[in-house]
């Protein structure tokens, strides 16, 4: 079995102990990891030091603009949430007079846990290296200097570090009383380093290094807020051709000076142990649902999404611990995001991060709502702005049973089908009030009046009662399982008649009255207008003047926006199979080469050809996006009906842009702007990947796993490894094909389980079982495995 946790930590120590301390480097413990060079263009954009406790966000080239608009200018810097420690950092050689800053470097590279900045200062002949690394579970960050003399003169200067700090509270802070003061900064000569504290707050942070300063200072905040500035200084001498390595500590606290003085001192003492514990770790996750496919590009890319994801965890132990919906400007618990998100997370073996968000989502659930509607935003401080929008709360149904199917754990759904009964109770006794099954409410697009029977809440509620059945089946509650799959049915069926609209080929945004629809025409022609979309226009004032002219009584579905979430019929695997080709068909005319448009709308004549950056409005707007998760539903959406080279296409279109912008991650808006990691992702990879390329598909309550594969024809050799399910299983597949043949093996590691591969026949074929037993079936081939192992060839004439 894999190693994990402490014992991981034991391991990092015990590596340690080989070399002297003080001779170790980044350098060292990183030369066998994953690293990507990001683009020079992009340099003053952001990165990310990622922890599960503190994070650091700045530029790449080394500098800490004010960044961000949810809390405006402070969405950068050094957090420990539910406080910030600090705005950032300025470094700089001296020599004399002459003074050379840190913060324009030359070169970012990325590793997945951990970043590098390189500075050249040629007319000094110094090289610089700056690294940074979080260790797990730690309120503090560690921040290296590597300096190098290429001359062969030794060099005597002066190193100055600058921290800013900026304790201040999270986003609705004042809603839990977090009220923020001046900062005041004192030295600690004992220590030799620097703590300050918010003057009406135990808020404290530490930074120092392991070297002897020569000087020290404060001065006031270049930063807004109620910050302060403080220096120390540091005498340096590089022999020539030789290095000099300074390693900084900065560790903070929202509880009390002790604890942050621990955290500083720990990180000190045990710094490259924990590098090697968490690199370890990583390594490991890169293992899990181990990817291997001729598009290497796209392999890459589902490697560091599994890093991404783990980057997203945000603890805070008071409230709990779950993923944050994405960096930098929403680093706190959402419902939805996690809703899509965690179902990829299962699908890469990241199960505990799954079990703990969604204990997280429910307990504030619970807390604040009370009756099953899942909140949908919560700051770390635990104050809730949004108490959940009406897709939420279905769509926790169906995330509570996709767990299911992987952990096969009933002590689990007994644990939340309590909220999930009171939820569809809520769902449907609160906000239908016409009592045909739509309820009424913001579904996905949070456009002002789309708040009628939006077709993502139908969807989504669909699929909840369905699987809300299969749980009810699972705890042997027989009623609500009659109840449930009735109600499935009804919505399956009126989901197809209501929402379908033949003339567009597509199922409506929305279902409500004319003055509804014309009220919402008016706002959706100010935006393709604005947006200059003719053609847009056009299409509006056609049914602005049919409706016009034929004025109805009654609730209609209109088609307006051409909004992603009219695809969730075949996302959910709902539409009837005419009706869902048909719809995929107009789906792809709102696309870009990165991947599907938020609102159809916003489409252009140069869609279909524009590969460059995002221009985003001045003002943060998600008007005229192409988005990670639209893509992902799509992807999702062709492969349920069997069109996997059109959901290739779309992950293609995605996979560009990956490492755009930041190098090692994908943007949540592509390929540059908005979020720089976003907990979604992995959700558009993952499951179009695992569940449904490699067709795996586990029950382990029955200690079963299917595996029906439907892979690309691009693909002539495929594997996935090491996907975890169950307490005690893994599984690996692999898939070769050439004109003549194609070879399918699966394995597993525990023989108790049973393991059966499904493959269409093939058309003048025959199959040749190595190992397993070949089942009676009319259309396809069904193989089990009689021990651990299936292995076939279809051999075809």
């Amino acid at each position: 079995m894999r190693p994990t946790g402490p014992i991981l930590l034991l391991l990092g120590i015990v590596l340690l102990s080989c070399h002297q301390q003080e001779e170790t480097t980044f350098n060292t413990l990183t030369e066998d990891s994953p690293a990507i060079e990001g683009n020079p263009e992009y340099l003053p954009s952001p990165y990310v030091t990622a922890g599960d406790r503190v994070y650091m966000v700045g530029h790449q080239n080394g500098a800490f603009p004010e960044l961000g608009w949810h809390i405006t200018g402070e969405m950068g810097g050094i957090w420990n949430h539910p406080i910030k420690l600090m705005d950032g950092f300025h470094a700089a050689l001296v020599w004399n007079e002459e003074a050379e800053s840190l913060d324009d470097a030359h070169t970012f590279i990325n590793y997945p846990f951990a970043n590098q900045h390189l500075f050249t200062i040629a007319h000094k002949n110094i090289e610089v290296e700056r690294w940074q690394f979080v260790p797990d579970q730690k309120e503090g960050i560690a921040v290296q200097f590597i300096m190098r003399n290429t001359g062969s003169e030794p060099q005597n200067l002066k190193f100055q570090f600058e921290g800013f700090s900026d304790l201040r509270p999270t986003w609705l802070g004042e809603r839990t009383q977090m009220i923020d003061s001046t900062d005041e900064a004192s030295f600690d000569s004992k220590l030799d380093a620097w703590v300050v504290k918010d003057h009406s707050n135990p808020w404290f942070v530490y930074f120092g290094a392991d070297e002897k300063s020569t000087d020290h200072a404060t001065a006031k905040s270049s930063y807004a807020g109620k910050g302060t500035a403080a220096s120390l200084v540091y005498d340096v001498t590089i022999a020539g051709n030789s290095t000099y390595t300074i390693n900084f500590t900065i560790a903070g606290s929202y509880t009390s000076q002790n604890d942050a003085l621990a955290t500083y001192k720990d990180i000190q003492d045990h710094l490259f142990a924990y590098v090697e514990a968490k690199k370890r770790r990583y390594e490991q996750l890169a293992l899990q649902s181990k990817l291997t496919i001729p598009d290497k590009k796209m392999e890459e890319a589902f490697e560091w999404l599994k890093y991404n994801s783990d980057w997203l965890v945000r603890s805070v132990p008071e409230i709990g611990t779950g993923i944050m919906a994405g960096i930098p400007d929403y680093p706190w618990w959402f419902g939805v995001d996690s809703e899509y998100a965690l179902k990829g997370y299962m699908a890469i073996g990241q199960h505990d991060t799954a079990l703990k968000t969604i204990a997280l989502i429910d307990s504030l659930s619970h807390a604040v709502n009370g009756n099953g509607r899942i909140i949908h935003e919560v700051s770390t401080n635990g104050a809730v702005f949004n108490q959940g929008n009406i897709n939420e709360t279905p769509q926790f149904a169906s995330l509570i049973w996709e767990v299911y199917r992987w952990t096969g754990d009933q002590a689990f759904l007994k644990k939340y089908f309590p909220t999930i009964k009171k939820g569809l109770e809520w769902l449907l006794a609160e906000n239908d009030t016409n009592q045909n099954l739509f309820p009424e409410g913001f579904g996905m697009m949070e456009i002002h009046g789309l708040n009628s029977e939006m077709i993502d809440v139908a969807s989504y509620s669909q699929r909840a009662f369905e699987d809300a059945a299969k749980i009810a089946r699972e705890l042997e509650e027989e009623t609500l399982v009659a109840h449930y799959e009735e109600t499935a049915r009804q919505l399956k069926e009126k989901i197809n008649q209501a929402f379908w609209s033949e003339k567009f080929q597509s199922y409506a945004d929305f279902i409500g009255t004319d003055q509804q629809a014309l009220t919402l025409i008016e706002d959706a022609l100010i935006r393709a207008d604005t947006l200059n979309k003719p053609w847009a226009v056009e299409e509006l004032q056609k049914t602005k003047q049919t409706i016009l002219n034929s004025p109805s009584s009654e609730d209609n579905p209109y088609v307006l926006y051409h909004n992603w979430v009219v695809n969730t019929p075949m996302e959910m695997k709902i539409a009837d199979p005419d009706k869902a080709l048909k719809a995929l068909e107009t789906a792809a005319q709102f696309v870009n080469p990165f991947g599907v448009f938020v609102t159809g709308i916003d489409r252009d004549e140069s869609a279909g050809s524009d590969e460059g950056s995002f221009k985003g409005s001045k003002v943060f707007s998600y008007t005229g996006a192409v988005m990670t998760l639209p893509t992902g539903v799509q992807i999702v959406a062709e492969n349920n009906y069997g069109r996997e080279d059109k959901a290739l296409e779309y992950l293609q279109r995605m996979t560009r842009s990956f490492s755009y912008a930041l190098p090692g991650s994908m943007y949540e808006v592509s390929p540059d702007y908005g979020m720089m990691t976003q907990a979604w992702n992995i959700y558009s990879y993952a499951v179009p990947i695992v569940n449904q390329f490699f067709g795996i598909n586990p029950d382990a309550a029955h200690k079963k796993v299917t595996i029906k594969p439907q892979l690309p024809s691009e693909w002539d050799e495929a594997a996935l490894e090491n996907v975890i399910m169950g307490d005690d299983h893994e599984v690996d597949l692999y898939y070769k094909k050439t004109a003549t043949q194609v070879w399918i093996k699966a394995v597993q590691t525990n023989p108790d389980w049973q393991c059966e591969v499904i493959f269409p026949k093939v058309k003048n074929a025959t199959l040749e079982v190595v190992e397993g037993k070949a089942l009676p079936a009319e259309d396809q081939w069904v193989i089990n495995a009689e021990d651990t192992t299936v292995e076939f060839y279809i051999q075809i004439d």
